[in-house]
């Protein structure tokens, strides 16, 4: 049994945990043993009934749970936990496929391990953590990454810097907990792309657009290929290997566009379809002269927090509504929300919307959404934060 400090909910809070909801919310909490950022924690009701054993953080998600057995979070934990998660990924046939070795391989909640993310690129995992907790716990949790995978994975790298609350003062910096690695180069569906772990965002890929990727591909043969937000470029090679006429890329970042170019470059020699820009997408959209019958809006999140949702809305119809004024008659449009606060049904709304304004008319093709190893808890529905729709606009 564990014997950490507890925290004592207010009465009748406990019930989104009995039906095991991981988060403990700040408001939800009478009061509190002695209990530091980070520190592992029993949540106990007001009765002192056990509750679950998790991370305890300063901020509105107080305690993320790790367990809802009463048990002692230490070696074996991690590991069995990793294992499970590495089960997942085998289960669904995406675990040691040399045509495809970039995958995620803890997706927090959805894993059972709230708080962390750890991506796999090759024989390197890049991990990330998102709590104090996990942060604390990283040396461990590598060296059992290690063990579960029966050493595929040979390097960890963390890369935690820009995820972790700045206030928590950690003065932890980026870099390799167990091996070392300069091969950045990894292969998802038979092509190859550069990861900067280093200074890209995320783990330097986004890896749950794979299968997304995969699809446009099928549409791109003979099509003039627009790919807004592109980032690595990943969209943009896979469109050329699908076949289109041109593909133009757009970021605003150079160091976006210096790695899509290289992509491109690395599964494409001196391929001329292809050239990328660097300006804001809403001023390409707006004075470009290019003309385009597929096009690719995948943004960053617009709405980190729910009180930035009417702003993000109004985002995307204004940045759909622009591509549907741009889109040539029997395009396709690829278009994302990755907000974690718009759901389904707001996003479709503000596509809905731009297409009304756009007057334009426009048939569901797909309804997509991330893959399967970004799998969702069901009793946290949050989890669910990837959401796209792919259009005919005639």
């Amino acid at each position: 049994m564990s014997n950490y400090p507890k925290i004592y909910l207010k009465r009748g809070k406990e019930e989104s945990l009995k039906r095991f909801h991981p988060w403990v919310f700040s408001g939800a909490i009478h009061h509190a043993d002695e209990v530091e950022e980070g520190d592992l924690v029993e949540v106990v009701t007001s009765n002192g009934d056990f509750i679950g054993v998790g991370h305890y953080q300063i901020g509105s998600i107080a305690v993320r749970i790790l367990s809802f057995s009463d048990i002692i979070i230490n070696d074996e934990f991690w590991h069995f936990r990793l294992l499970s998660a590495l089960n997942v990924r085998k289960a669904i046939g995406i675990f040691d496929d040399k045509n495809n070795n970039t995958y995620r391989l803890v997706h927090g909640e959805g894993d059972n391990l709230p708080g962390l993310v750890i991506d796999c690129y090759g024989d390197t995992a890049v991990m990330q953590a998102h709590s104090v907790g996990m942060h604390y716990a990283r040396k461990t949790i590598a060296e059992q990454l290690v063990n579960a995978t029966e050493s595929i994975i040979k390097n960890v790298y963390y890369k935690s810097e820009t995820t972790l609350p700045y206030k928590a003062d950690l003065g932890q910096e980026n870099g390799f907990l167990v091996g070392n690695s300069d091969n950045n180069i990894a292969v998802e569906n038979g092509l190859n792309f550069h990861v900067d772990w280093l200074k890209g965002q995320k783990t330097g890929f986004f890896v749950d657009q794979r299968e997304n990727r995969k699809l446009l591909e099928q549409y791109a043969k003979g099509r003039r290929v627009l790919n807004m937000f592109c980032y690595t470029g990943g969209f943009s090679f896979y469109a050329m290997r699908g076949g289109a006429e041109l593909v133009h890329s757009v970021d605003s970042s150079e160091k976006a566009i210096e790695l899509t170019n290289r992509n491109v470059e690395l599964n494409f020699p001196n391929d001329k379809r292809h050239e990328a820009f660097c300006e804001d997408a809403f001023r390409y959209l707006d004075n470009s002269k290019n003309s385009y019958d597929l096009i690719v809006l995948d943004p960053p999140a617009f709405a980190k927090h729910r009180s930035a949702l009417h702003n993000a809305l109004k985002g995307y119809i204004r940045l759909n509504m622009k591509a549907f004024e741009k889109i040539e008659k029997g395009g396709i449009l690829f278009t994302f929300s990755c907000s974690q606060a718009v759901t389904k049904d707001n996003f479709r709304n503000a596509v809905f919307t731009a297409a009304a304004q756009a007057r334009r008319t426009v048939r569901i093709l797909h309804q997509l959404h991330q893959p399967a190893d970004h799998p969702i808890n069901i009793y946290h529905p949050e989890g669910e934060y990837l959401k796209g729709l792919v259009l005919y606009v005639e």
